[in-house]
């Protein structure tokens, strides 16, 4: 007996992607409140009909956009990490590939400019947190326990780290194209001395950490 997917759930899915694709360019370029269900299916020759068959409301849309965003995102830095010799240039690769992310205007525009507006303050935080603050909390316990940073409370070192990156994300969602380079070189700097600034006084860990923390910021 056959394992495959119907055609009728291999048109589903062709269906939903189409719609994901659809969305996200027009919560980019009108926002939230600019895109309405029936453009997105318009734009895909669909009927509002198909839109509801696979999602609620245009904010169950809007969410599911977000989510695929963000795992992408999360999958980048995860593998960025993963090329890493240690802990600490898994994390610092980590950061650069999440900072690269954010000079996307599609990104910089859906989750961090969009998404607060169209899921609420607290539906948004609560979305960051399941995508992105797992990664973090991941390379700040490592970092701990391979002796690369001194020995803190996990959970606030990790919520203060997640804290600086949030801020990088809404600078540079906010930056203007010409000024993206920058600001990103200048969030890595900075967040790279302050990452440095934990660093255990071990001769390899703070050499490591001196050749992170002190990279200069460059110009577009």
């Amino acid at each position: 007996m056959s394992t495959g997917k119907s055609r009728r759930d291999q048109f589903s899915e062709a269906t939903r992607a189409a719609l994901l694709e659809a969305a996200t360019k027009r919560f980019a370029t009108l926002g939230f409140a600019g895109t309405s269900l029936e453009d997105v299916a318009a734009d895909i020759r669909a009927t509002r009909g198909a839109v509801y068959h696979h999602f609620s409301s245009k904010k169950a849309l809007f969410e599911a956009v977000f989510e695929k965003m963000e795992t992408e995102a999360v999958q980048r830095s995860r593998a960025a990490g993963a090329q890493g010799e240690d802990p600490w240039q898994a994390a610092i690769l980590a950061l650069d590939a999440f900072l690269e992310t954010c000079t996307d205007p599609v990104y910089g525009r859906v989750v961090w400019q969009e998404a607060p507006i169209a899921c609420g303050w607290a539906r948004w935080a609560e979305l960051e947190n399941e995508f992105a603050f797992g990664l973090i909390e991941e390379h700040v316990r490592t970092l701990m326990e391979s002796g690369h940073i001194e020995r803190l409370p996990t959970d606030t070192t990790a919520r203060i780290a997640y804290a600086m990156l949030g801020a990088a994300g809404q600078a540079l969602a906010e930056a203007s194209e010409e000024d993206k380079p920058r600001v990103r070189e200048e969030y890595r700097l900075v967040i790279g001395h302050l990452l440095a600034g934990l660093a255990t006084e071990s001769p390899e860990t703070a050499s490591t950490a001196r050749q992170v923390s002190g990279r200069k910021a460059k110009t577009a």
